[in-house]
């Protein structure tokens, strides 16, 4: 796929075009609030994070180790969208649609559209959390999802490179911690044997030989 516009689905620029007109008829601070949510998401991802590891010092190796790959697992999802993007060059919506004005600025020449990285880190980010931290489910999909439909609300992406942006991310990032879970998993329980990252790792206070809570 080269940059043309020929290129973009029809029905892909249809709906940009209504979004961003929609888009641009709401209240301004409705607009600002959407431009800073856009990437806010990720910061609350990043919290979500943070809680699956704490949660995780006080349950067994396995839910260690995928409390500890689930961020990881997000960048290679995200590099792997870096590395699509360099091979498929589509140019970004707010360059080629004319006559839209867009919410955010659009990003620089060469800063390509397909996949939307945004939409690449948040449904990896969700995906990540449900493997690490299964009740989180239904609060990061909707999470997932609007940080995701903000990339189109914005005027930076296309819907269909927020729906490439978010199966990249849902496949990617799963598929990464069930591959090496194992031997990451014998690694958490080597570490917190570790005087070193037992605070880090473990609860002190919690019996890990004992019953389990529920994930």
């Amino acid at each position: 796929m080269n940059n043309q516009f020929d290129d973009i689905p029809d029905i892909s620029a249809e709906w940009y075009r209504d979004i961003v007109e929609f888009a641009g008829s709401t209240p301004h601070w409705f607009q600002k609030l959407a431009e800073v949510g856009t990437d806010g998401v990720l910061f609350v991802f990043a919290v979500l994070f943070l809680g699956a590891w704490w949660r995780a010092r006080r349950r067994d190796d396995r839910t260690m180790a995928l409390a500890l790959l689930a961020p990881v697992a997000m960048v290679v999802a995200y590099v792997a969208s870096e590395v699509i993007k360099t091979f498929i060059r589509e140019d970004r919506p707010c360059r080629i649609v004319h006559d839209v004005v867009t919410i955010a600025q659009c990003p620089p020449l060469g800063d390509w559209s397909l996949p939307s990285n945004h939409s690449t880190l948040v449904a990896a980010a969700a995906a990540a959390l449900v493997v690490a931290w299964r009740r989180t489910l239904p609060y990061v999909t909707v999470l997932a999802v609007l940080g995701a439909f903000s990339r189109v609300f914005v005027g930076v992406h296309f819907p269909h490179d927020v729906v490439a942006g978010i199966l990249l991310g849902v496949i990617a990032a799963p598929l990464f911690m069930l591959a090496v879970s194992v031997p990451v998993t014998s690694l958490a329980g080597w570490a917190r044997g570790l005087t070193a990252l037992r605070v880090l790792l473990s609860d002190t206070r919690t019996d890990r030989s004992a019953p389990l809570h529920r994930r």
